[in-house]
């Protein structure tokens, strides 16, 4: 929090970003995209397409967090020169402008601090997420749809790309379900405090008496699966299931049954796929997320032996875990991080970085 002592505040973001520098190890990222560089100069690099797209994805995400702490570095040095020269002139205009750009520089440094927090085995994996309506009817379905908009915006305001690989059409509006895959490094870690369940109040537009509704829909968010996670999964437990596209109100996405829907017999685990324009292609993406939920059902499963062992009785945090009130007035608040805002438009347009940080923060301190 800035204060009105701007040296002071300096002198802490100073020392903030030190700290972020050393977690980061910038010399030693500066060697990796150097590696990178080369790798993505072979002449042969895309004749492996899903290497090519790796090495390509990882020296983009090198490069850009070099890149933004140099940047917040040579901001930051240059505000302490701005400063000296102000007091030196005892011009209050200048003073001003150190004050500013110290809360620029408040809010950019406790982001890319927030990063440094994210050092879980998979946070640095691409995130796949499912939005669910629950309870709530048409209003439940109507929400869950704003809720796919909202990570999609998120999303697009970061430069992150997206893919959508299934989406169950409610029949009066929005969404049954949906799944997507957010295709960014620490895309899981950052969106994996939005797991849980969200609740919405407000006067439902499909009420002919204009009640107030409240309804819920639920985020689910898995890390993709990598090649060193030996995700194995016999054909002989997997039936598959062919059936054609569909979108808002029955209309055919197209004329051959292309969409398939993969049911893991084991464990019951049933996905599908119907974004592609082939039964292969749709087969292939429905897999990936087969094996990402197979890979946190593991996952939840060693967690539940090491709570055993340590006698961990808490339940999970990801539960209904935040509420955004439209009517009798406006407010969206985080349930465990105490977190809130009134603009709830600017919330439902992408703008929650704010509550993801406060997420992360609470989670850090809830493992401590």
């Amino acid at each position: 929090m800035a204060s009105m002592e701007p040296a002071e505040d300096l002198a802490r973001l100073d020392s903030t970003l030190t700290s972020v520098e050393k977690v980061l190890n910038i010399p030693k990222m500066r060697l990796e995209a150097e590696e990178l560089e080369a790798q993505a100069a072979a002449p042969d690099l895309w004749d492996d397409q899903a290497n090519a797209q790796a090495v390509t994805s990882r020296l983009s995400f090198v490069q850009s967090e070099i890149r933004k702490v140099s940047e917040l570095r040579q901001r930051l040095d240059d505000a302490k020169v701005l400063l000296e020269l102000g007091e030196d002139e005892s011009d209050a205009a200048i003073h001003a402008e150190v004050v500013t750009e110290v809360q620029a520089l408040e809010k950019l440094v406790g982001e890319i601090e927030v990063r440094t927090l994210l050092n879980g085995d998979y946070d640095p994996r691409e995130a796949l997420v499912t939005i669910r309506s629950e309870a709530g009817g048409v209003d439940a379905a109507d929400w869950a749809q704003m809720l796919m908009r909202m990570y999609l915006r998120w999303a697009e305001r970061h430069g992150h790309t997206t893919e959508i690989y299934d989406i169950s059409y409610a029949e009066e509006a929005g969404i049954k379900s949906a799944t997507f895959a957010v295709k960014a490094p620490y895309a899981y870690g950052t969106l994996s405090v939005e797991q849980g369940t969200h609740r919405l109040v407000r006067i439902s537009p499909f009420d002919n008496q204009s009640r107030r509704q409240t309804s819920f829909a639920a985020v689910e968010v898995l890390p993709v699966t990598a090649q060193t996670d030996h995700v194995d999964i016999p054909e002989n437990e997997i039936r598959v299931d062919v059936f054609r596209s569909s979108g808002p109100g029955g209309q055919s996405v197209n004329t051959t049954d292309s969409a398939v829907r993969l049911t893991h017999i084991p464990t019951g685990i049933v996905v599908s796929c119907q974004n592609e324009k082939s039964q292969i292609q749709n087969r292939a993406a429905a897999l990936r997320v087969l094996e990402s939920r197979l890979l946190e059902r593991r996952r939840q499963e060693e967690r539940a032996e090491m709570d055993a062992l340590k006698g961990d009785t808490t339940g999970s945090w990801g539960n209904q875990m935040r509420s955004y009130v439209l009517q009798p007035y406006q407010m969206v608040k985080d349930l465990r991080t105490e977190f809130e805002t009134g603009n709830v438009s600017s919330v439902l347009d992408g703008d929650i970085d704010e509550f993801i940080e406060a997420g992360i923060r609470w989670r850090r301190q809830s493992e401590a």
